[in-house]
């Protein structure tokens, strides 16, 4: 899953996007609405984490033009305005959760994962193939019950093979979702990961590799 962190304050904004990149939240950040419109406008978002006040002004007036523009992505307002009215200006104008700082992390990041959920279809709560058992709230993976230590990037991986289980995942789908704007096109980072994840997960093999075109889940192992 990827997210947008909109916070023109450094540490305020390396704050949200370490918690968000510890449990596997593959994070782009901008300081103002400018920097935020170019990654908009070239990533596709699974939810957007919005400072209330940003340099040009309230997010409020920013998102509600956004979202009569046909922006349809999931909004998190962060802010320091508690008030009532200040919370609920902020749901008119399009925002879907509101958290009010000072914040705690444990709490940002399992309201950023809600609203990542809500965009398109419903992660169910846990995910099978065969003898793999992923629950997607508790972050574990079991093979034949045994559970296995994968890092946030191969969980994030295998989550979304299994999401989109039986389609291909294309090499650029992963990057797209899985990896910020930091990750190399060129690179060879999603066949790493991968691999590893293979590895991790054993025999029989679960993720097949579609020469040309990327990966799936394939119980049979062709």
């Amino acid at each position: 899953m990827r997210v947008l962190v909109v916070e023109d304050d450094p540490e305020v904004r390396g704050v949200v996007v370490t918690a968000l990149r510890a449990v596997g939240f593959a994070v782009d950040q901008a300081a103002d609405w400018s920097q935020a419109d170019v990654s908009i406008s070239v990533n596709d978002y699974d939810c957007l984490v919005l400072d209330r006040i940003l340099p040009e002004g309230d997010s409020a007036g920013q998102l509600r033009r956004r979202r009569a523009a046909g922006l349809a992505v999931p909004a998190l307002m962060l802010t320091a305005l508690d008030d009532v009215t200040d919370r609920v200006a902020g749901f008119e104008a399009g925002a879907d959760d509101y958290v009010v700082k000072p914040f705690v992390a444990a709490e940002l990041v399992l309201r950023v994962r809600a609203l990542c959920r809500r965009r398109g279809s419903t992660v169910p709560a846990v995910l099978r193939a065969g003898d793999v058992e992923v629950d997607t709230a508790r972050r574990e993976v079991r093979r034949d019950g045994i559970l296995l230590t994968l890092t946030p990037k191969e969980f994030s991986v295998l989550e979304m093979l299994l999401v989109r289980r039986p389609a291909v995942v294309s090499r650029s789908d992963l990057l797209e979702h899985c990896w910020d704007e930091l990750a190399d096109p060129a690179s060879n980072v999603v066949d790493v990961v991968v691999g590893q994840l293979r590895r991790k997960l054993g025999d029989p093999p679960l993720i097949t590799t579609v020469r040309g075109s990327g990966y799936r889940i394939d119980l049979a192992g062709r």
